[in-house]
């Protein structure tokens, strides 16, 4: 029996040695399981670093990319002990593409943004209100009344039939300071677009308001040369300028910038002189102090008139003088005066063939309004008309005609036509058949409007 126990005791004993035996070995085979995986870890880190650095030799280009996938991947490395090694290493997070440049914004000059204001104001105009907007009229020509001196629902309905650009007054319109300046007023507000408010007033004989006893009466150019002294002229523009602007009138046709360069020239009264140089000066200063008391001026009579004898009122008057003559000396006071920013130019209805190449009044030429005035001597502003009713013209020409013929030879505003109804009608026409195009009337208006709402826009 005792033998029996001792047996069992033995065997108890051996199969406890064999778990002890099995023990260790699991133990120690854990043990070099995890010194093999700690090898390959560290080998692992190794081996990525020096591929790194090997790339790093290799491609100098990507060495930031490049530093970026070694930082990861050594940080993978370390996070965690049961991960293998990836196959491919993922950028850093923190390593952020190079931001686009933001395009620089130009900001648009005034003269731009006053240009795409003035395009989108022409864009939204009937032709009609384009057509009128080219013509400057006497009251009377769009009310139908025998002697406007007032401003009333006449007026009201006739501006808004008739879009005109501009109205001039004479004499007859004037009774009084204060009726004046509501007649003009009032004018103002009944119009849907900007108006040219015009006066003829040079100084001297050629005084409408001052004639009618509004204002200090100056005097004329003929004196004023005279005493060659430049100054009295800016005086006289700043006189009248602002008696003008306190008035309401915003339109001068002045200065005179006619040389009376023969004997008994029809402009010897109403020139500064038969010299070219001495006659830029006054006419430039008279145009400096009109344009301070906020009054734009008009130089007159282009190409100069003053080599005749004869007046445009009264028929047909024609100058024997050569190109070379007037770019010598007429062309030199204009010249001058488009230098010192003159905004308008008139042009008159003498024949000058030696400029234009034929007989026909001088605002039908091309050759000279176009060539001569606007590309040669680079003239940007406004080209006008003398007035259309003088006999000049209104003896040869029908208001349509020589309407259409003005535009088409380069002039942008038609100054009193013998017929208003006539004269808008024909260039109607002319627009709606396309003789004349309306990108022709555009431009017109471009230039129009680049001076009356200069003023009111940021």
């Amino acid at each position: 029996m005792d033998d029996k126990i001792q047996r069992q005791q033995e065997k108890r004993e051996a199969r406890r040695k064999r778990r002890i035996r099995n023990q260790i070995v699991v133990y120690v085979v854990m043990i070099i399981l995890v010194v093999a995986a700690a090898t390959g870890i560290v080998y692992g880190i190794n081996y990525v670093t020096q591929y790194s650095k090997s790339q790093e030799k290799s491609d100098q280009d990507g060495q930031k990319e490049q530093d970026g996938v070694e930082n990861e991947s050594s940080q993978q490395s370390q996070d965690s002990d049961k991960q293998d090694i990836p196959d491919e290493t993922v950028p850093s997070e923190e390593a952020s593409p190079t931001p686009e440049p933001t395009p620089e914004v130009v900001e648009p000059t005034p003269e731009e943004k006053l240009n795409e204001e003035i395009d989108a104001r022409i864009e939204v105009m009937t032709l009609e209100e384009k057509v009128a907007g080219l013509f400057i009229v006497t009251p009377e020509a769009i009310t139908g009344v025998d002697n406007a001196v007032r401003a009333g629902e006449t007026t009201r309905q006739a501006l808004a039939k008739y879009a005109v650009g501009g109205i001039v007054y004479f004499g007859n319109n004037i009774q009084s300071e204060e009726q004046l300046k509501e007649m003009l007023h009032n004018t103002m507000e009944y119009a849907k677009y900007p108006l040219f408010l015009a006066v003829d007033e040079e100084g001297g004989s050629v005084a409408r308001i001052a004639s009618a006893g509004i204002g200090p009466k100056v005097e004329g150019a003929g004196v004023i040369g005279a005493t060659k002294d430049t100054d009295k002229a800016y005086q006289a523009g700043v006189t009248i300028g602002s008696s003008l602007a306190g008035i309401g009138f915003n339109l001068d046709f002045a200065p005179v910038a006619d040389l009376a360069n023969v004997e008994g020239s029809v402009m010897e009264a109403r020139s500064y002189g038969a010299d070219a140089a001495a006659v830029s000066g006054f006419v430039i200063s008279m145009m400096n102090g009109l344009k301070e008391q906020g009054v734009t001026s008009c130089l007159k009579h282009f190409p100069g008139i003053g080599s005749t004898t004869a007046d445009t009122h009264e028929g047909k008057v024609s100058t024997d003088r050569s190109a070379e003559q007037f770019w010598a000396e007429e062309f030199v006071v204009f010249q001058d005066g488009i230098n010192a920013g003159a905004e308008m130019v008139m042009v008159s209805h003498m024949e000058a063939p030696g400029l234009t190449g034929n007989n026909e009044p001088c605002i039908f030429s091309e050759a000279l309004v176009t060539d001569i005035l606007r590309r040669q001597m680079g003239f940007n502003g406004i080209i006008i008309t003398d007035a259309l009713n003088m006999a000049a013209i209104s003896n040869y020409y029908g208001a349509d005609e020589a309407a259409v013929m003005a535009l088409l030879a380069g002039c942008d505003m038609l100054l009193m036509p013998e017929d208003f109804d006539k004269a808008y009608n024909g260039v109607m026409e002319a627009v709606r058949n396309g003789h004349i195009s309306e990108e022709r009337i555009n431009d017109a208006l471009r230039r129009i409007y680049k001076i009356k709402y200069a003023d009111t826009m940021d």
